[in-house]
């Protein structure tokens, strides 16, 4: 068991976030220029819409087991019996970042006056219930409480800042969602600050991007600094070849953890962009060098399997969606013929996790409709 109180950072911490040198726009923090975009066409009676009833809110103790339980140090071999536990008593948090990405979806492509209810009546009910604020939680419970705020924020944006205004006469509703998303924040960057770097992988980058959307959600600077400093410390991970350490140790999962990886840091750099905030030179490039380095290892896995010493898996690796980092990537760089090209055969990009149709924020103008599920 793991047990903190809820507490903001202190002065200690923010005076140190800022003796790193990181830079803050003035005023507003702002999201990419596609989380402006308009609703696509009102369709006040075109077709059926159903709300689904909202999930449960989840205000227990997130204490979870985990799919690789019983794993070794790798942490890469799959338990399917522990899978099903974690599954079962999560399914109410799994079911939010579902369902609030897909009707926020659906909301700006048909602005339906009901979509938006359905949308901000799934997050006040969770937001009044105080959910997902225990301190009594275990790793796998604060993975969860991150994801879901990730999930949550990054989708409210497109209502936030959209040119259609949505939430314009929805304010108090605004006010409960955005101070509830504060706290979550708050405790986001309790659960995940100062880790030692053995510890700092792929969740710690999660964490930063689920604090980067809310610190835009909510205007909190501190938030985003936070998530800046995460980045950074990421940055210096990656070694000149573009390997991560830290998941090099996932063994015959090596590569699709590094491909895993590269969907928060590639969102953070291009929230921090338009705020003001280069992070493309960051240990020379680091970035860029660990997005080579997965895309050349989807061609031939053969350096990264030399690497972490086990042939890889490439099961995730042959699902399109699990490529979406390459929408805020491909606005950072100027991605090479060939990977723009996969690219548009991959499009849409959807991911919860990054707010739902990440191809409508980045390129609009490949965006081909409905691909499946969100």
């Amino acid at each position: 068991m793991h047990t903190k109180r809820l507490m903001l950072p202190s002065l200690l911490s923010l005076a140190m976030l800022f003796a790193a040198g990181t830079t803050q726009a003035a005023g507003t923090l702002v999201p990419p220029q596609g989380y402006y975009a308009a609703i696509d066409k009102v369709k006040e009676k075109a077709g059926n819409f159903s709300c689904d009833a909202a999930p449960a809110p989840y205000t227990g103790a997130l204490q979870f087991r985990s799919k690789y339980e019983g794993s070794d140090k790798s942490r890469s071999t799959f338990n399917a019996t522990s899978d099903e536990a974690f599954k079962d008593a999560t399914k109410s948090i799994t079911s939010l970042e579902r369902d609030i990405s897909k009707v926020v979806m659906q909301y700006m492509r048909d602005g339906r006056p009901e979509q938006l209810d359905c949308a901000l009546n799934l997050l006040t009910s969770w937001a009044k219930a105080d959910a997902l604020e225990s301190t009594d939680f275990n790793h796998t419970g604060k993975s969860m409480r991150k994801w879901a705020l990730g999930s949550m924020a990054s989708s409210y944006l497109r209502l936030k800042f959209s040119d259609s205004h949505p939430l314009a006469t929805r304010q108090q509703e605004a006010q409960i969602i955005e101070a509830w998303f504060s706290k979550l924040g708050t405790q986001v960057v309790s659960d995940w600050d100062n880790l030692p770097l053995d510890k700092t992988n792929n969740h710690s980058y999660w964490a930063a991007w689920a604090v980067m959307a809310t610190s835009v959600a909510t205007n909190r600077k501190d938030l985003f600094d936070w998530s800046v400093k995460e980045f950074r410390l990421a940055a210096t991970q990656v070694d000149q070849d573009g390997f991560l350490p830290n998941e090099l140790k996932r063994k015959q999962r090596a590569l699709a953890y590094h491909n895993y990886a590269l969907a928060p840091l590639a969102m953070i750099a291009s929230f921090a962009q338009v705020n003001g905030v280069d992070l493309r030179p960051e240990n020379n490039g680091a970035l860029k060098r660990l997005g080579d380095q997965v895309l050349a290892g989807v061609k031939s896995p053969d350096a990264i399997a030399s690497r972490s010493g086990e042939s890889q898996d490439m099961t995730d690796l042959k699902a399109d969606n699990k490529y979406a980092w390459l929408e805020p990537y491909c606005s950072l760089y100027s991605c090479a013929p060939d990977v723009l090209d996969r690219k548009h055969k991959m499009q849409p990009f959807k991911n919860p996790r990054l707010g739902g149709d990440v191809t409508k924020v980045y390129d609009p103008s490949h965006d081909k409709g409905d691909k499946g599920g969100t």
